[in-house]
C-alpha cells in the first residue's frame, strides 16, 4: 500500500493522479478534509481508503497499522506561508513529519516529504541544496522555519541517506483550487482577468527590481509529480533536493503568459504591498538543480509559457478543471 498524506491537497492529489496513470490504485489517502472544497480533488481519483490525519497519526505513534506499507509520500502539512500560529506550524510541519519519518526509517519504508524553498529566506545564502549549507539558512517566516528545523533534524539523525526531502519552489497547476489566498498567481490572475480585464501586482520596494520585475522559479505541478514518481521508483536516491525549473522568471513574464493563453492583451496594474509583507518578501528565487540532475533524474521541465497555456486552456477554462482519468 502507498500512503499519500495531504492526498486531497494540491501536490498530494496530483501525485495520486500520477499513480493512477501508472496503473496503481493501492493507495491510502491521509488528510483532514474540513469544510473547504479540496474533497473535489478526490472525485476523479482511484484509491482504497481515506484516513483522517489525526487517526493516522495515532496509528503511527502506536505502531498499529494493520496493512503493509510500501511508501509514505508525505505532502500533508500546513503550507500557508502567512500562518502566524507557530505552535500549529511546529506540530504539523516538525513533530508530525518527524513521527512519520521515524516510523518509516524503523520499518525500512520509502519516505518522501515536502520541504520548501521558503527555507532560503531572503536568498542571501543562495539557493544551493548542498547539505552543508542547510544550517546556514535563515527563513524569514515561521512557515519556512518549521520546514527548516525538520530538514536540520534529517541531518542530525543521519536520515539523509534513508529518506528524500523536496524543497518545492513556486508550484502551480490544477488541483490548487481550494487554497484560497495561497493559490498561485496564475489561478488568481485568471479570475481577475475574467472579472476585471486586468491583473494587480505588488509594486517593488527594492531598487534592483522594477515593478513586476520580482523573480521566482515557477514550476508546473505535472513536472513536480514526474520528479516525485522518479524518486518513488528509485528508493536508493535520498537526501534533500531542490525542485524548481532552475530558471527564474519575472511576475510580468508570468502574467503575460496568462493573458496570451487567454488570447487577450496584457493589462497590469501595480499596487502597494501591505506593510506586513514587505519585510518577509522574496525578490528572487531560483532553484539550483545540479544535485538532482547528478543523481540521474531525467525530468525535462516545461517552459513557463507552455505550462501556463496547458493550465489555462486544459483546466481553468474547462467545466471540470481537476486532474483525473
Amino acid at each position: 500500500m502507498i500512503i499519500v498524506t495531504g492526498g486531497a491537497g494540491f501536490i498530494g492529489s496530483a501525485f495520486v493522479w500520477k499513480l493512477n496513470q501508472e496503473g496503481i490504485d493501492d493507495i491510502v489517502i491521509v488528510d483532514q478534509l474540513g469544510t473547504d472544497d479540496k474533497w473535489k480533488n478526490l472525485v476523479n481519483l482511484r484509491f482504497v481508503n481515506y484516513i483522517h490525519k489525526d487517526d493516522f497519526s495515532e496509528l503511527i505513534y502506536n505502531d498499529t497499522l494493520n496493512f503493509d506499507v510500501e511508501a509514505i509520500i508525505h505532502m500533508g502539512a500546513c503550507s500557508s506561508t502567512t500562518e502566524r500560529n507557530a505552535d500549529y506550524l511546529w506540530q504539523n510541519n516538525f513533530t508530525y513529519t518527524g513521527n512519520l519519518a521515524e516510523w518509516a526509517v524503523e520499518h525500512n519504508t520509502r519516505f518522501i516529504y515536502a520541504s520548501s524553498a521558503a527555507t532560503y529566506g531572503d536568498g542571501k545564502q543562495g539557493f544551493s541544496d548542498d547539505h552543508s549549507m542547510i544550517n546556514k539558512l535563515k527563513p524569514i517566516n515561521m512557515y519556512g522555519y518549521s520546514k527548516q528545523v525538520f530538514d536540520l533534524r534529517v541531518l542530525r539523525e543521519s536520515w539523509e541517506n534513508k529518506i528524500a526531502g523536496i524543497k518545492f519552489f513556486n508550484v502551480f497547476g490544477p488541483n490548487e483550487y481550494h487554497k484560497g489566498d495561497m493559490a498561485s498567481i496564475i489561478f488568481k490572475s485568471f479570475h481577475q482577468i475574467k472579472e476585471t480585464g486586468k491583473v494587480k501586482l505588488f509594486k517593488s520596494y527594492n531598487p534592483e527590481y522594477k515593478d513586476g520585475g520580482q523573480m521566482r522559479d515557477f514550476v508546473y505541478i505535472k513536472d513536480c509529480i514526474d520528479v516525485l514518481w522518479w524518486l518513488f521508483k528509485n528508493p536508493d536516491v535520498n537526501g534533500i533536493f531542490n525542485l524548481g525549473t532552475g530558471k527564474s522568471r519575472t511576475w510580468n513574464d508570468l502574467i503575460r503568459a496568462v493573458f496570451d493563453a487567454m488570447q487577450l492583451r496584457t493589462n497590469i496594474e501595480y499596487i502597494e504591498m501591505p506593510e506586513s509583507l514587505r519585510n518577509q518578501y522574496q525578490y528572487f528565487t531560483e532553484a539550483k538543480m545540479d544535485k538532482l540532475k547528478a543523481m540521474g533524474c531525467p525530468v525535462a521541465f516545461s517552459s513557463l509559457e507552455d505550462s501556463v497555456r496547458d493550465y489555462v486552456v486544459n483546466y481553468l477554462q474547462q467545466t471540470d478543471p481537476h486532474l483525473g482519468e
